[in-house]
Formats: C-alpha cells, sequence, structure tokens
C-alpha cells in the first residue's frame, strides 16, 4: 500500500529526543509537517529547528503529558494550529525500574498517566474529527513490554499492556471507518529511557537499536496494511511472545530462574 507523507500532518508526542525526535526529523525531511510535544524546551526547540528546514509549517508545544487533564486540550490546540492532524503517533513514555514489592502507588499511577492515559485522552480528543473527515491514523508506540512480563517493570508493562489492548480493541471498533490504528511494539532501543533517574540500574545489557533505525520502520508501518509492528523487525521478538502465550506459566518460570543466575 502506498502512503505519500508530503504534506500529512503528524502529531508527535515525546519529540524532544530518542524515537520521537529521530521521526519528527524524517517526516520533515520527507516534507510532512510535524507537531511536536515534550516537556524539554530547549531539546524541542532544536528539533524544530531542524524540522523547519525543510518543513516551514511546523510547530511545538511545551507539556508535561503526566497532567493529563491538559492532554485532550493539547491535541486540539494542535488540530487547529496545523489545519487538521492526519497522524497522531503516542510515543511519549516514562519508566519506572524497581522491585514490585519497592513501588509506591504513586509510582505506578504516574507511568499509566504518560504511557496510557495521556495517549487515550489525546486520541479521544481528535478521534470524532477524524471520524467526521473518514481519514486519519493513530499510532500507539507501545514496547515489546506490552507483550512480556519483565523483572522489575510491573508498572511499565503495566501501561503497555493497557495500550497494546487498547489498541486492539480501537482497532476492532474503527475497522471500515477510514481510521487506522497501527501498534508499535520496539524492542531495545538506544535511548535515555535506559538511563533516567529514580530507576534501578537496569539488567538487561544486551544489544540496543539505533532511535534512528525505529523511526524509519515506524513510517514504514504507515504504508501497511498490518496492525501489530515488531520494531526493528526481528522475528524473533514476535517468536519470544507467541513462545510465552503457548505456555505462560513456562515463560514466568524460565524468566524468574534467569532472574537469580
Amino acid at each position: 500500500m502506498s502512503y505519500t507523507l508530503a504534506g500529512k500532518r503528524v502529531l508527535i508526542t515525546g519529540a524532544s529526543s530518542g524515537v520521537g525526535a529521530a521521526l519528527a526529523r524524517r517526516l520533515a525531511a520527507q516534507d510532512a509537517v510535524v507537531g511536536l510535544i515534550a516537556r524539554r524546551r530547549e531539546r524541542l526547540d532544536d528539533v524544530l529547528a531542524d524540522c523547519r528546514r525543510t518543513s516551514p509549517r511546523s510547530a511545538m508545544w511545551v507539556a508535561d503529558l503526566a497532567d493529563t487533564s491538559a492532554a485532550g486540550r493539547l491535541a486540539l490546540q494542535s488540530w487547529h494550529a496545523l489545519g487538521g492532524i492526519d497522524v497522531l503517533v503516542n510515543n511519549a513514555a516514562i519508566p519506572k525500574r524497581r522491585a514490585v514489592a519497592a513501588l509506591k502507588p504513586n509510582d505506578v499511577e504516574t507511568v499509566m498517566r504518560v504511557n496510557f492515559f495521556a495517549p487515550m485522552r489525546m486520541t479521544l480528543a481528535l478521534l470524532p474529527r477524524m471520524l467526521a473527515r473518514k481519514s486519519g491514523t493513530i499510532v500507539n508506540v507501545s514496547s515489546v513490554g506490552g507483550r512480556l512480563g519483565i523483572i522489575h517493570e510491573s508498572a511499565y508493562c503495566a501501561s503497555k499492556f493497557a495500550l497494546c489492548g487498547w489498541s486492539e480493541a480501537m482497532a476492532v471498533d474503527l475497522a471500515g471507518t477510514g481510521v487506522s490504528v497501527k501498534l508499535i511494539q520496539p524492542g531495545p532501543v538506544d535511548t535515555e529511557i535506559w538511563d533516567r533517574p529514580d530507576n534501578e540500574e537496569p539488567l538487561y545489557r544486551g544489544p540496543k537499536v539505533a532511535a534512528d533505525l525505529v523511526a524509519d520502520e515506524i513510517i514504514a508501518a504507515l504504508g501497511s496494511d498490518r496492525f501489530e509492528h515488531y520494531l526493528p523487525d526481528m522475528m524473533s521478538l514476535k517468536d519470544i511472545v507467541d513462545a510465552k502465550n503457548a505456555d505462560l506459566d513456562a515463560f514466568i518460570a524460565g524468566a524468574a530462574a534467569m532472574t537469580w543466575q
């Protein structure tokens, strides 16, 4: 399925670094108009300056999506400023690497606000307009942690499992409306999420893929008929998820055993 980016208006959350920043620059280079949302003004200024070299109508909004009450209003403000939104990319996310027994309720609720409730509110704010227009794409950037329980990532996994379930049910509800849903499942990506303060040291020591590569594959997913995309396109990730679903007890036992090695 061909998909032309030129002239498309794309709103991206978490756009000041990592996958969001890489995606914004890639899209602007292909003549899309990008709207950028993130907390850090200076970093966002730099990304916007790069985007405006090829996409002068691009714009930015500084906001903390942990304030979910503002998320819907921000989405509508972006819609009006850009003259509509063709693609919403819910990319912003935060971790909380901590053993479940050491978590506080506020820890989990903060992760849920940024990783699930903000995407939900932004989507519901824009969806009536997309449905009336009979076109639009919602891109939810989840994680392989939205399909697998990961040691010391119970808060993060809860938020990403929620985003996966939300995306699947939404895709069913929206079938035939002209509004499509894409669920993105990145593996380990080389971004700042591994270095966030107030988190335990990550136990994962394996390879990570570049944010630019994931951004390129998200763009490729926009032109695909498929709903779910494991990125980078490594079947090994999907194989692991399929094996877990085939025998969940064996997966939990194996993961728990690896924890103590």
